[in-house]
């Protein structure tokens, strides 16, 4: 009896191959579109311009009027009348305060056929309003501050990453009239990406030196804004903390309320202006002032000490001059010397400087503070740029170098570092 072996027919895997390959495009399509979300979307609010306007807010008026327009223009008489007594202006007559007015801010209003119910804003000209306040006078500033507002609500902190209600309240404030000089990011960019609500918590001065250079600030101010909804659609309960530094030394706290989610925006309004009267009393008090440890400018060496390093420095130099003249003449070259780095006050030999980019692998923040340090100590190196920087992939630097590439390259091989040269560029691992 003769076995009938089961024939099967040969499996196709062509219908499978467009499903896969269209499989493969979608998910190529969505890493793409995951790394550009990180930068898109509703990121970013642009800070109003600062001036020296004398600026009042929160003015609440109740008018009639036999129309509704002659209702709104004594709303705004009246709120002119206001806002001039809140900041102790002496009595003028309206035809006089109208002069002083630039601007009326509109918060919220309400128009009946006869009837006016606003929340305004009146804005003063200081050149004309300031001699009769008797602030005329110039005073000084504080050094750039760089403000990073974080937001914690519903146990998640947030600062730049999406939009917020306290990242609007610090771009709508008008800081010209404060004597802190606030740097106010927009958050949009890569804004959102460098500056996020775990950035107060670092203490990497290498790391923070970065971030402060490329907002041209000197130091950095944190206003934390910690709500609690008591229910939906119910009071906001406020708690605020003002901290300096990258320390994030508390210099102040404060609570506030709000009956519901309505009055939010007037509460951190009221919140910020809190806040800068709080970093106003600090600075008069001597402690918002930058921190000496964010840049070696605030170094001071004593003459003393100065003058012992450059002798030793210029003992090199002899020294290094005499070896190379004792060089036996079969040698093709001199010993390269590499030029010592200059001490504050005292003239550094002339010799071209060259700018170079440097790639380095950061795989987490440790490798880039790392990195940082040794590349800004390596002997020769003028400044150190950071156009990119990368966690968990390749950072760029832009290094100023007394020297060519090469010189530069042997710099750094020198600090231990593996050095593949390129044309004007270098790529450094360990």
């Amino acid at each position: 009896m003769a076995m009938l072996t089961p024939s099967f027919p040969p499996l196709r895997l062509t219908a499978l191959r467009p499903a896969a390959g269209a499989v493969l495009l979608a998910a190529m399509l969505a890493g793409g579109a995951a790394l550009v979300a990180q930068v898109a979307g509703e990121r970013g609010i642009t800070p109003v311009a600062a001036t020296t306007d004398i600026e009042v807010r929160g003015i609440q008026v109740n008018t009639t009027g036999d129309s509704a327009e002659e209702a709104r223009r004594a709303g705004w008489a009246e709120a002119q009348r206001l806002a001039w007594a809140k900041i102790g202006g002496p009595k003028l007559p309206d035809s006089q305060l109208d002069g002083l007015v630039t601007a009326i801010i509109v918060g919220q209003e309400q128009i009946g056929p006869r009837r006016y119910i606003a929340t305004l804003g009146v804005v003063f000209d200081r050149a004309r309003a300031g001699g009769l306040l008797g602030g005329g006078g110039a005073r000084a500033r504080s050094a750039p501050m760089l403000v990073l507002p974080v937001l914690v609500t519903g146990g998640t902190q947030t600062m730049f990453e999406v939009r917020n209600p306290w990242q609007r309240a610090w771009a709508e404030y008008q800081t010209g009239a404060s004597a802190v000089d606030y740097v106010r990011p927009s958050g949009a960019g890569w804004q959102s990406l460098m500056l996020t609500a775990g950035q107060p918590s670092r203490r990497s001065r290498a790391w923070w030196n970065e971030v402060l250079d490329q907002f041209g600030a000197a130091d950095v101010v944190t206003p934390v804004a910690e709500l609690t909804y008591l229910y939906p659609g119910g009071p906001v309960e406020g708690r605020f903390t003002a901290r300096h530094g990258p320390e994030n030394q508390v210099l102040g706290t404060f609570t506030l309320r709000a009956n519901g989610s309505a009055q939010l925006p007037a509460m951190l309004a009221q919140a910020v202006e809190r806040f800068d009267e709080i970093f106003t009393r600090a600075l008069a008090s001597g402690e918002l002032r930058p921190d000496p440890t964010l840049t070696l400018d605030e170094i001071q060496l004593s003459p003393e000490v100065r003058a012992l390093i450059a002798a030793a420095r210029q003992s090199e130099l002899a020294d290094a001059a005499r070896a190379a003249e004792l060089a036996p003449p079969s040698v093709p070259s001199p010993v390269p010397v590499t030029p010592p780095t200059p001490v504050p006050g005292t003239e550094a030999p002339a010799t071209a400087t060259g700018s170079f980019t440097v790639q380095v692998g950061t795989p987490d923040p440790a490798a880039i503070d790392a990195a940082l340090g040794s590349v800004r100590g390596t002997p020769g190196v003028r400044q150190v740029q950071t156009p990119s920087i990368a966690i968990g992939g390749t950072s760029v630097l832009q290094v100023s170098y007394a020297g060519d590439l090469s010189a530069l390259a042997a710099a750094l091989r020198a600090r231990g570092w593996t050095v593949t040269e390129g044309s004007n560029a270098l790529a450094i691992t360990r």
